[in-house]
């Protein structure tokens, strides 16, 4: 069985993110969304309500789990089984970030592959901390996020 992990913080998860999960579903016998409970920066969800958001967005993809961890990414998609870790690319710039970390991954886990899925044009813009960002400021994201996303950070944001 082909594994793939998919880690990041979802903060929150997005339409492009969700799109990358159901292209990964095609390449991978199964994925496990890795939801990190988060190291060095601060979130706006909380680990529980991430990886709540993330399972009720995937929900409908059999193959698709969500897990949180806490760990070396390489060590939890070893502990897996996964034969890859799968991360998007938007641009030139998430690109030479993710080369650098795929490189060191290589470095402590050789039998992991690392495969990147470039984002969708009409995702290239979305990120989590940029839907953070236009919320706060009273964008509605209706067509970035899943609507229980969007209700979540109408809820956290005091905009209902």
């Amino acid at each position: 069985m082909r594994i793939a992990v998919y880690p990041g913080g979802f903060d929150p998860v997005t339409n492009g993110h969700l799109d990358l999960i159901v292209r990964m579903t095609h390449l991978f016998d199964r994925v496990i969304v890795a939801v990190v409970k988060g190291r060095d920066k601060a979130t706006m969800f909380t680990w529980e309500e991430r990886i709540d958001m993330v399972k009720e967005a995937v929900a409908n993809l059999p193959t698709v789990e969500v897990e949180g961890f806490d760990e070396m990414t390489v060590e939890f998609a070893k502990r897996k089984g996964a034969v890859a870790i799968v991360r998007g690319i938007r641009a030139v710039s998430d690109f030479e970030v993710e080369f650098d970390m795929a490189m060191m991954n290589r470095k402590m886990a050789p039998h992991l592959e690392s495969v990147f899925l470039m984002a969708n044009q009409e995702f290239l813009y979305i990120s989590a901390s940029r839907i953070r960002e236009v919320s706060r400021l009273g964008y509605d994201v209706a067509d970035l996020v899943p609507p229980h996303v969007r209700a979540a950070l109408r809820r956290k944001l005091g905009q209902e």
